[in-house]
């Protein structure tokens, strides 16, 4: 497994960060124990959870599946998202952040973590309050670093240049949405991480399962597949007529190749010079081996050329789309 450094941070990671938003859900104890077994084996050091993966059920199995291991991993988790109906069991209140964090450790069985991410940006949102959370849990040792996901670029630079007005350690890592069918981060999220020595770990590098050419356009979706079970941010984001086309184009190029689409589009999210490592999320042992295979693939000159006559750099697959769980402002 190769490694490399967190942004300008110490810590050394794997290239593949072992994501476990399926175990608890799709994924049972057992399987999830195979996964991370197999991934330590591989050398693979660094993995990935929430508060809110199936609502803490996947923090547990973690919890437990780490047991006598803690300290080979680099332990990141994530809060923000709500956890209950109750109204303060969501965001950025440093009440609800220290309890938050206090729940994320007994599930997970340990006395900190080494990333808390901050989810998700909420518009309109004062950035002074979840620092200041982020604040006192680095001074309890609770967590050692930090970082964002799914934050606009402007926001992140609000956040670092806040962090040095208070005196307090910055963000290490920013977690964006980004792979050859949603190229919008490349517009001010990357560069704004490069600019402040950000590492950056993107989730969904195969675009939630299109990435692999599964999913024919125009036909029913396979049993037991995403788009079949109706998950929601599948089929509000990249389960798109424009997506599915181009995946299929990607996937006769892999054939000449002699690559798979998943490894080649894996591997193109790796080839940014932006990015430390990649959310690679398995539901099963062979997902999961399935993607070190993407560490042996090199992405040539004619091949970027080929994915930027189908996505046009910063855009994405589909022109005029938005995400709607991250609305624009507009006028």
């Amino acid at each position: 497994m190769k490694t490399t450094t967190l942004g300008k941070s110490p810590l050394t990671v794997s290239r593949l960060c072992l994501g476990t938003m399926m175990f608890g859900d799709q994924t049972p104890l057992e399987d999830a124990r195979a996964i991370v077994a197999d991934a330590q084996e591989k050398g693979c050091n660094f993995i990935d959870t929430a508060d809110v993966y199936t609502l803490g059920k996947s923090e547990e199995i973690v919890g437990q599946v780490l047991k006598g291991q803690r300290h080979h991993w680099v332990l990141a988790s994530k809060v923000g998202n709500a956890m209950s109906e109750e109204p303060n069991h969501k965001g950025y209140s440093r009440s609800w952040m220290l309890r938050a964090c206090e729940g994320s450790l007994r599930r997970l069985e340990t006395d900190h973590l080494d990333i808390y991410y901050l989810h998700r940006d909420y518009n309109g949102m004062n950035l002074e309050e979840p620092l200041r959370g982020i604040e006192a849990l680095l001074r309890d040792g609770k967590i050692r670093y930090w970082g964002v996901s799914n934050f606009r670029g402007w926001r992140i630079a609000e956040m670092v240049n806040m962090a040095r007005q208070m005196n307090m350690p910055g963000p290490v890592v920013c977690q964006p949405y980004y792979n050859l069918l949603n190229r919008l981060p490349e517009v001010e999220i990357l560069e704004a991480c490069g600019h402040y020595g950000l590492g950056v770990v993107p989730y969904s590098p195969i675009a939630r399962g299109v990435l692999t050419g599964k999913y024919a356009p125009g036909q029913t979706p396979a049993e037991g597949s995403r788009a079949a079970r109706g998950d929601k941010r599948i089929l509000e984001t990249e389960f798109r007529e424009e997506s599915l086309q181009i995946a299929q184009t990607l996937r006769q190029h892999c054939e000449a190749k002699g690559v798979s689409l998943a490894h080649f589009a894996t591997a193109w999210v790796l080839a940014n010079r932006h990015v430390s490592a990649v959310i690679a999320g398995p539901r099963t042992l062979a997902q999961w081996q399935d993607y070190a295979g993407a560490l042996d693939v090199e992405i040539t000159a004619e091949d970027e050329a080929l994915v930027n006559s189908l996505v046009a750099m910063g855009h994405p697959s589909t022109p005029g789309y938005n995400d709607p769980s991250y609305p624009l402002n507009g006028r």
